[in-house]
């Protein structure tokens, strides 16, 4: 499991990311959009993946799966 140094760091690696709350989570956005969140209470993470690589990361057994409100149908 990432630590949320860690997928602070790299999110914050990437050109013009900005870091920001969210509501009771921490965002992390380009340009205003948001790619990814972290929920601190629940020590969960959620990117903004397409839905085909959602289909392909939720394969397998590791805790990966599809969110299931307007992030999943968006990708």
């Amino acid at each position: 499991m990432i630590s949320f140094d860690d997928l602070k760091s790299l999110a914050t690696s990437f050109p013009e990311v900005t870091e920001e709350p969210h509501f009771e989570k921490t965002s992390f956005r380009v340009k205003g959009k948001i790619f990814a969140t972290y929920d601190q209470k629940r020590n969960r993470t959620t990117i903004k993946l397409s839905p085909e690589d959602q289909d392909v990361f939720s394969l397998g057994d590791h805790g990966i799966s599809p969110v299931d409100n307007k992030w999943g149908k968006q990708g």
